[in-house]
């Protein structure tokens, strides 16, 4: 059974329980916050996102093909200027995978199916190798640049294994890889194993990361 959500397509791939600051200055997706800020109860100020495989977030052609699982998300603040552009902080729920994209409206609405991540036990011992790992990766990265992650790790497998995710310095179609894991595990081993391949570079070359998810405002439209 599908539902509907206002879209949000991004150049990025967005995570459930990480927080992310947008600019929006587009008028179509200026047009989407105004209908989310007449939403009387902040908690139902939902929109879903879903990263763009091909195309561009802004013009009058935009996205050509998009990845179709993505995350439903909640504007958390706003912040609005003169000019009717906003920058506002919204924090990703839970998966959702898109079924078909309606662009002819003010904004673009998605029809899309929940798709929830299994619960299940994750082995202490790869709770272990991960949190190390980026550990390791952190100490490595703070030699050349800003630490990536500013905080407590969280004790929760599956938010343990968003966070690693949106923290690891990937190209796109890898963290859509990691979004679409089957459950935490499955995303705690690919995501220690991707940060050993960057720590081992990181070793031979010291170089900057493809990306810093914490520390980058995005501009999406």
């Amino acid at each position: 059974m599908t539902d509907t959500l206002p879209m949000f397509p991004l150049n990025a791939v967005l995570f459930p329980g990480v927080s992310v600051p947008l600019t929006v200055f587009e008028d179509r997706y200026r047009a989407l916050v105004h209908h989310l800020l007449r939403v009387e109860d902040p908690a139902e100020r939902v929109f879903g996102s879903v990263a763009i495989r091909e195309g561009y977030e802004v013009g009058d052609h935009g996205a050509q093909s998009l990845y179709r699982i993505g995350v439903r998300v909640q504007l958390t603040e706003v912040e609005p200027h003169p000019d009717g552009s906003f920058d506002v902080v919204a924090v990703g729920l839970d998966r959702i995978e898109l079924d078909h994209l309606d662009p002819t409206g003010i904004f673009p609405v998605g029809h899309v199916i929940d798709r929830p991540e299994p619960t299940k036990p994750v082995p202490d011992s790869l709770l272990e190798q991960a949190r190390a790992t980026f550990v390791a990766y952190r100490a490595a990265l703070s030699e050349i640049r800003t630490d990536p992650y500013d905080g407590t790790l969280p004790r929760d497998p599956s938010y343990l294994s968003w966070t690693l995710a949106a923290c690891a310095p990937l190209p796109m179609p890898e963290r859509q890889m990691l979004l679409e894991a089957e459950d935490a595990e499955e995303r705690l081993v690919l995501v220690t194993d991707l940060l050993r391949t960057e720590l081992r570079a990181m070793n031979v070359i010291p170089s900057l990361p493809a990306t810093d998810v914490a520390r980058t405002r995005w501009s999406p439209n």
